[in-house]
Formats: structure tokens, C-alpha cells, sequence
């Protein structure tokens, strides 16, 4: 996390900005194809010649969404390869996709490999990161800042 930089204060949008302006070229962010979803996967990035997206599960909570774009940003960081060769499967699921302009993709539908876990672990650091800045800030008002208090995840 030190090597990178993380912005501060931390944020998901804030992280993307800054892998965008790391790399020098647009990161994307898109809801998963529901065939993708369908078929298992939580999380794709997909590396172009030109740019990087990412999807996401969009039929899950914020905060779940989030740590699915701090798992593939954890692997543009650590600069991760996997499939290389696009079948008829991976034309199936991302039918929209040139398989001729992917150099690059990464789809997770477990955490078995070291790849998957260590890309697991930053994304959990990270998220522990935000957190951690959100406990230097007072609490939101009513309910929502009393539970944030009693979790540790404020002051105040």
C-alpha cells in the first residue's frame, strides 16, 4: 500500500482515480453481464491494449460491490495474468467484447489460487485502510453514528 500511494482520504472512487492517473490510461467500472453472473463470477478486469475495466456484481450490497473493485484493482497492482487464450465460453459471456482487443483478463468465481488470495488480502487491507480514516471522523448524526461509534468505526 505504501509503494502505491493510496489517496487520502481513502475512497474507492479516489482509488480509482489514482490507478487511472498510475498507469496512464482509463479504468472503467461496469455491472457484470448477467451471464457472467449466472456462470459464477463476482469480479472481471479485463486489460485492453488501451484501458482497464473492471465489472462488478451489480445485484449485491454497495459494500460488497466495493471490495469487488478493490479484488481487481488489487490485481492491476500487483499486475496478475491469467487467461490468455479467449475461448468460446469467455465470447459467451462478455458477448459486447472483441476477443481480439483483450491482452488481458482475470474473472473470479473462487479464491483458490495465491493470486486470488493475495489480491484477497490487499483489498482487505484496503478496505481496513477507509475504515480506519472513517474512525478519525465524527460520527454521521442519530442511529447511524451511534452504531458507527459502537463498532469502532468512529469517534466521537
Amino acid at each position: 500500500m505504501d509503494r502505491v500511494g493510496p489517496p487520502r482520504p481513502f475512497s474507492v472512487e479516489a482509488l480509482c482515480r489514482h490507478v487511472r492517473a498510475l498507469r496512464g490510461r482509463p479504468l472503467h467500472l461496469h455491472p457484470m453481464p448477467m451471464q457472467a453472473v449466472r456462470a459464477g463470477a463476482f469480479g472481471l478486469w479485463i486489460a485492453t491494449a488501451t484501458d482497464d475495466h473492471i465489472f462488478y456484481e451489480e445485484h449485491t450490497s454497495r459494500l460488497h460491490q466495493e471490495h469487488i473493485v478493490l479484488h481487481e484493482i488489487s490485481h492491476i497492482l500487483f499486475d496478475h495474468h491469467s487467461v490468455t487464450e479467449h475461448d468460446g465460453q469467455l465470447h459467451r459471456l462478455l458477448r459486447d467484447l472483441d476477443p481480439q482487443l483483450i491482452h488481458r483478463l482475470l474473472a473470479r468465481a473462487d479464491h483458490s489460487t495465491h493470486e486470488e488470495q493475495v489480491a484477497e488480502m490487499l483489498a482487505s487491507l484496503m478496505r481496513t485502510c477507509e475504515q480506519a480514516e472513517g474512525a478519525e471522523r465524527p460520527p454521521a448524526p442519530g442511529m447511524l453514528g451511534r452504531l458507527q461509534a459502537a463498532l469502532g468505526l468512529a469517534s466521537g
